[in-house]
């Protein structure tokens, strides 16, 4: 395969960027108009009821939930995960989309390169990707460092970028568990309120409505916007492992020598029947293998 082969499928996953990433952001529609359709629900069912917005809207309600919710989440974290939340935050609303498809392609195209040409011929390539995980994988093999150490090293990162995100998803994990509690809170300290003033029995009903608001803000907030982050972030994280398991994969085929066509089977093996279904074969020619071997017995 011509170097130009290579660096055309370069292309192909990497978008120019000022970034070192090779992930492509975009706005996650399905998040906002999943939170928008949730409350919206909310909104229209109470419109149903015959009830009107200005039932709903409570300050010290609110005060108590919001405010009770993040003073509990900050007072559980460190100082970094503090400076990373809208970091965190982001990420949920901005889609990381990790192009699976056209990694596994780049990595077969190179194990070609390295098939025919050798683990050396790599080095600029290497150098040419953005994505920085990627980068350094195969910086080892080229540098013939131990493929088992080579493992070791990248299985370290990937546990410790396991561990970071762990941590972002528990943060929005704790806030829908403190949100509904903080709610009631909230609604007992407005039935104490009302019952400080039982002598007058007709303003009790509107009262005991104003205090079960705090009640709906806790639970609302925590199944329509907190845990639903915290879902998300579960999900983004998965994306990104198993993109780098198959780097890791992908890497080691290409220092071992592996055939192009079998280091293709190995990394299809971590795709589920509809992702194999859409990813073409890729196609490689008679002669292809021919030139192979008689580049090996050169």
């Amino acid at each position: 395969m011509r170097s130009s082969d290579v660096f055309w499928s370069i292309g192909v996953m990497l978008t120019p960027r000022k970034s070192h990433s090779s992930r492509s952001l975009r706005a996650d529609a399905a998040t906002l108009g999943g939170l928008l359709l949730g409350a919206g629900c909310l909104i229209v069912a109470l419109w149903l009821e015959g009830g009107h917005l200005g039932q709903l809207v409570n300050l010290p309600a609110a005060l108590i939930v919001l405010g009770g919710t993040f003073g509990a989440t900050l007072a559980g974290l460190g100082t970094q995960q503090l400076r990373d939340l809208p970091g965190i935050l982001r990420q949920a609303f901005v889609h990381s989309r990790f192009d699976l498809a056209q990694t596994m392609r780049l990595l077969v195209h190179l194990s070609d390169k390295a098939r025919r040409e050798g683990l050396l011929a790599l080095e600029d390539d290497a150098q040419s990707i953005p994505d920085e995980f990627l980068r350094n994988a195969l910086q080892l093999a080229i540098d013939g460092t131990d493929p088992e150490l080579v493992r070791d090293i990248l299985q370290l990162e990937i546990t410790f970028v396991e561990e970071r995100h762990r941590q972002g998803e528990q943060i929005f994990t704790s806030m829908g568990g403190y949100a509904p509690t903080m709610g009631v809170l909230g609604t007992v300290m407005g039935l104490i309120h009302m019952m400080s003033r039982i002598e007058n029995p007709s303003q009790m009903g509107p009262a005991i409505a104003t205090a079960f608001v705090a009640t709906l803000y806790g639970v609302s907030f925590a199944n329509l916007l907190f845990l639903p982050i915290a879902s998300k972030l579960r999900a983004r994280h998965a994306e990104e492992i198993l993109l780098r398991e198959v780097i890791v994969e992908g890497v080691l085929a290409i220092q071992s020598g592996e055939n192009p066509r079998i280091v293709e089977q190995r990394l299809r093996a971590f795709l589920s029947a509809r992702q194999r279904r859409s990813l073409p074969v890729l196609r490689w020619h008679a002669h292809d293998d021919q030139n192979t071997q008689e580049h090996k017995a050169a």
